[in-house]
């Protein structure tokens, strides 16, 4: 167990509830392996307490957090300062305190860019589909547009799809129930809905539509194999997993809170996947 000391560096997930998250983990296991006096903490926080708890957090001398759902929009909206990520999607996911400050970044859609990369995929070789016009659509849809690619958008409530829309210079709506047939235009899709998250029904969705070499990401990464990426696989498509997406966009955060850039690799995957595969039965 780690020994804290008075200059302990404190930082934690904010979530209402948090217990499901895996950033506890994460952080603890980059901690350990740099030898940091540090701690990081799981915070469950109700919605209508946010903005106290946030000052409260700050007043106690924590370096900052993470916030997780339903709170990103409200972590936007009490920041005294925006990084240009945060400002782009309208919503943040890292909060840092800084000279009695709140400053609200959004690491997603670097997240998802970076783990695109340790995949091999080039988004360059756009047009992407995303699905959903959520938190995550709106940092992924930035980060891709950021780099040239065209988006299309696609949400079973089209009025979001298209509020999304306007964010993103150049994207195009596409009805959801032309989804499948939009796959043969477009190189990357991207799943940013909860479908096919643990406890939730798969996404519908015909990859025989999809284009050749089509690289299909998604960010749900409990199961870490979802559906739609067994699907992908067996379409002989390239499946590009959540998970590291998780640990790429955490390593922003961890540095500016414990003065260290950490490195995502294999051990650290291995480590937090561990967390999220099924038990083993006992024996006997």
């Amino acid at each position: 167990m780690p020994i804290l000391t008075g200059h302990t560096r404190l930082a934690g997930v904010l979530g209402w509830p948090v217990s499901h998250s895996r950033s506890p983990r994460l952080h603890g296991f980059w901690l350990e392996r740099y030898g940091i006096d540090g701690v990081y903490l799981p915070l469950p926080v109700r919605p209508e307490d946010f903005s106290v708890a946030v000052r409260g957090l700050m007043a106690a001398g924590f370096a900052g957090a993470n916030v997780t759902l339903p709170h990103k929009q409200a972590a936007f909206a009490c920041c005294d300062a925006l990084e240009d990520a945060a400002r782009a999607t309208g919503a943040v996911n890292t909060l840092k305190f800084e000279g009695g400050r709140v400053i609200g970044d959004n690491t997603d859609g670097a997240g998802f860019i970076a783990n695109l990369a340790a995949h091999k995929v080039e988004p360059k070789s756009g047009p992407a589909l995303i699905l959903g016009a959520g938190g995550a659509a709106s940092a992924i849809g930035a980060a891709l547009r950021d780099k040239d690619i065209n988006i299309s958008i696609c949400n079973r409530s089209e009025d979001r799809a298209e509020a999304l829309a306007r964010r993103i210079p150049g994207a195009r709506v596409i009805d959801w129930e032309a989804r499948h047939d939009a796959l043969a235009d477009h190189a990357l899709l991207v799943n940013t809905t909860s479908l096919g998250m643990t406890g939730q029904p798969p996404l519908d969705l015909d990859l025989s539509h999809a284009a050749p070499g089509m690289a299909v990401a998604d960010i749900v990464y409990a199961p870490l194999e979802t559906p739609l990426l067994a699907a992908a696989r067996a379409a002989g498509l390239l499946a590009v997993g959540g998970l590291g997406m998780l640990l790429h966009q955490a390593a922003p955060g961890f540095a500016a809170w414990f003065g260290m850039t950490p490195v995502v690799d294999e051990a650290l995957y291995r480590f937090v996947a561990a967390d999220l595969l099924p038990a083993a039965p006992l024996a006997g």
